[in-house]
């Protein structure tokens, strides 16, 4: 009788995996809901930004417009750009691709892998400074956020440069999460150092493996998103810019009346203590050099070859902070110039917020852009769209 008990889990599972493994595709993208699209669209949901299927369904949409950034899209007010289109019956929806340690070559890696559905889709692409620090992204900012179906598919993609993909596979390899994977790590240094015969043998049980990672990833676009506690508000409904500018000079205000350098209320008394030792802790600091121009780099070449449409915003500082701390304001400069000339060279389009370091309510906090910000970047963006 235990050992009726005993493998009746076994098989169950058994039965489980297999249906996992031979359920075909095809038949799984069949299942998923119609609005499946639309619930994901403000979600920042991790699985649908290291997968492929739902970001690939948004890309062919004309009605979706991505929003690439980090932690920045988290930060609910009335004039986030999800809620202000939204109230305002805009004919497009952004869609939100981005968390906490989001950088470049996350993005990179992205990009590149959905690099055949880019063809004049316009985009936006939010670039924040604190990505350009002077040692690049560490390990334990890539590491959750990375996507192994993404770099699995990357030494496939025939839709980017060669020495893009290159460059992207040499600088994915600097990171522990790559080393570690065996057969990726290994799959790499077969195609980096043109060794056909080891590239072969990998080459197969590299696709099934991605195989199974593009059921994993349907899998759980079956699965609906738990949504965030984002602010809906009809306060910003057919307002001018001018009177959306004052009304969010106003939220600010009323929201950073019991704190100092214009913060969030909430967040300076909940990094108080660490405010106070930051006191001139961040003398000779800069953003002039860091290995993220060259992940930057990448993705301006994957995207010009893409033939994409992205508007980058160019985020500033809370510039009473950075100076509290002694971060030099020509270390900040250095690298507004830096990025715009990079844009530049591309011929890409950008905003530029640099010149608003000390404008009340542009940013929430120290580093991410809020209320008024909102603000212009709904404008600029519908600008930019019309």
């Amino acid at each position: 009788m235990k050992k009726k008990y005993l493998f009746g889990p076994i098989i169950l599972a058994l039965v489980l995996f297999a249906g996992f493994v031979f359920v075909p595709a095809s038949w799984l993208a069949k299942l998923v809901p119609d609005d499946r699209l639309e619930q994901s669209a403000a979600s920042l949901e991790p699985n649908m930004f290291q997968g492929t299927y739902l970001q690939g369904e948004m890309l062919a949409d004309p009605d979706y417009v991505p929003i690439y950034g980090s932690s920045e899209l988290s930060r609910w007010d009335p004039f986030h750009p999800s809620n202000y289109f939204e109230t305002n019956g805009a004919d497009y929806t952004p869609y939100l691709i981005g968390k906490g340690g989001t950088t470049s070559i996350i993005h990179d890696l992205n990009l590149a892998t959905h690099a055949d559905k880019l063809k004049g889709k316009q985009m936006v692409i939010i670039v924040s400074p604190q990505w350009f620090v002077k040692q690049g992204t560490d390990e334990q900012h890539f590491a959750p956020n990375y996507s192994s179906l993404q770099a699995f598919e990357l030494p496939f993609n025939d839709d980017i440069d060669e020495n893009v993909k290159r460059e992207l596979m040499q600088r994915l390899m600097s990171y522990d999460a790559v080393k570690n994977d065996t057969m990726l790590y290994q799959l790499y240094d077969a195609y980096l150092h043109d060794e056909k015969i080891k590239l072969n043998l990998l080459t197969a049980p590299a696709k099934a493996y991605i195989s199974m990672l593009k059921k994993k990833d349907l899998y759980f676009t079956l699965l609906k998103d738990v949504q965030p506690n984002r602010h809906e508000s009809d306060d910003v409904k057919n307002k001018t810019w001018e009177e959306l500018q004052e009304q969010a000079d106003a939220y600010g205000e009323k929201r950073t009346k019991d704190s100092k350098f214009h913060i969030a209320t909430n967040v300076y008394k909940h990094k108080k203590n660490h405010i106070k030792e930051m006191e001139g802790k961040n003398k000779g600091h800069s953003y002039a050099e860091s290995p993220e121009y060259a992940d930057f780099q990448l993705m301006l070449d994957i995207l010009k070859k893409a033939e994409a449409k992205p508007l980058f915003v160019i985020i500033p500082v809370n510039g009473e902070y950075y100076d509290y701390t002694g971060f030099p304001k020509q270390g900040r400069d250095d690298y507004y110039d830096r990025i715009k000339n990079q844009i530049d060279d591309y011929g890409f389009t950008y905003a530029d917020y640099s010149d608003h370091e000390y404008d009340p309510y542009f940013m929430r906090d120290t580093i991410h852009i809020g209320w008024k910000g909102w603000v212009y970047l709904d404008e600029d963006m519908e600008k930019f769209l019309q």
